[in-house]
Formats: C-alpha cells, sequence, structure tokens
C-alpha cells in the first residue's frame, strides 16, 4: 500500500509504504462507536449535582397551620413542589470513565486509520520545523496543502515552542503527538496531517501495542 509523501510546498516528494495491519483494516463502525463513547465517558468531570429538600436551606416552619386557612396543606416551603425547593432524582457527583481492553482499543484506533484513508482524510507530509513563532508561517503552510478551510491535526513525534505558538490561533487547527493520538481525533478531523516521522511513530506504538496484549 503506497502514498504520496508532499512536501510543506504542497509538491509531491517521494512515496511511502504502509503497513497493511495498520491501514488496510476493513470498516468496523460498531467498534469506532464503542471507543468514542467509552473516551467521551472518560473526559466527563461527573460534578453536576443538584441539592435536595434536606439540603435547600430555609423552610424548617410550616408555613401556614395545617387547617382552616383554605390552602392546601404544606409542610415546607422547600418541597420540590415549590419554586425555590429541593429538586428531586438530580444529578449527584459521580465517576463516568469505564475501561475497554486495550486490545480493543488498539484495533479500533488501526480501523479508524484505515476507515480515514479510504476516505482520503489523510495527508503524509514530510517532517518540517517553523523558524518563527508567527502564525501566518503555520497558516502558510495549510494553505499549500490546501488545507486552510478543513478541520486538520496535525499528528508530529513531538513538537517545540515555535509550531505551539503558532498554530494556537488557527481555527479548527489542533496538535496530536504519535503517542497521544486516538480514534476520537480521527473521527472528528476532517484530515488528519501526518509527518514522516509521526507515521513512523504510530506504526512503532502499535506494534508495541500488538506485542504487549499478544
Amino acid at each position: 500500500m503506497k502514498v504520496n509523501l508532499f512536501t510543506i510546498d504542497g509538491q509531491v516528494k517521494d512515496t511511502l509504504e504502509l503497513p497493511q495491519e495498520v491501514f488496510g483494516l476493513e470498516d468496523n463502525p460498531g467498534l469506532i462507536w464503542e471507543v468514542v463513547t467509552n473516551y467521551l465517558a472518560n473526559q466527563r468531570q461527573g460534578t453536576a449535582k443538584t441539592k435536595t429538600r434536606g439540603e435547600v436551606s430555609g423552610g424548617g416552619r410550616k408555613p401556614w397551620p395545617q387547617k382552616h386557612t383554605g390552602r392546601a396543606r404544606a409542610g415546607s416551603i422547600r418541597s420540590p413542589l415549590w419554586v425555590g425547593g429541593g429538586v428531586v432524582f438530580g444529578p449527584r457527583p459521580r465517576d463516568y470513565s469505564y475501561k475497554i481492553p486495550k486490545k480493543k482499543k488498539q484495533k479500533a484506533l488501526c480501523v479508524a486509520l484505515s476507515m480515514k484513508l479510504r476516505g482520503q482524510g489523510i495527508m503524509f507530509v514530510e517532517d518540517f520545523e517553523l523558524e518563527s513563532h508567527k502564525t501566518k508561517g503555520m497558516a502558510q503552510v495549510l494553505k499549500n496543502l490546501g488545507l486552510s478551510d478543513k478541520k486538520t491535526v496535525l499528528v508530529k513525534d513531538s513538537y517545540e515552542q515555535n509550531m505551539i505558538l503558532a498554530s494556537r490561533n488557527i481555527p479548527n487547527f489542533y496538535l496530536v503527538r504519535a503517542a497521544d493520538l486516538n480514534v476520537y481525533d480521527c473521527v472528528v478531523s476532517d484530515q488528519l496531517l501526518i509527518t514522516k516521522k509521526g507515521l513512523e511513530k504510530i506504526i512503532e506504538r502499535l506494534s508495541k501495542d500488538k506485542e504487549n496484549v499478544g
């Protein structure tokens, strides 16, 4: 499986050979959904909380006598029926995270990369560094590659300070280390822009994961 390797000027420089076991798997939307759902659940803080009638301040005194007022019986102004009262069955602090097998996550990433490649959602570029921290340098690279109007994730083996500073003001553009690339990054992006060293790191990482779980 061969793909083109582009320069930052948008020209084809060379071709790369991609491993079938990483970029040639069949579609598996169910697996992708399961892993993305797990990722999003693990990102939740779980700090949402409402107060019950026992936690809302006030309401210690009976508002009015039980009988002979002509009004409905009421024991507290903090009843869930009252405005400003407690909440019934509201959210409580909890941990939403859960684990799924490492082998499943590793395969899901391979499937996501394979689906992305078939959909022409991956572009491979030579390794590059920016000489300046100015935004226009990174913006020019994206323009040369035709990615200015796409939600792009740049995957490199590592990032220097100039790259971080130059890209932080570009809308819909994100930096991800190859060691941290996950299925969610593949799903939400229009285009993955992977450097040559980033590709080597991804292949090395997935091969190592396969050995560890195999």
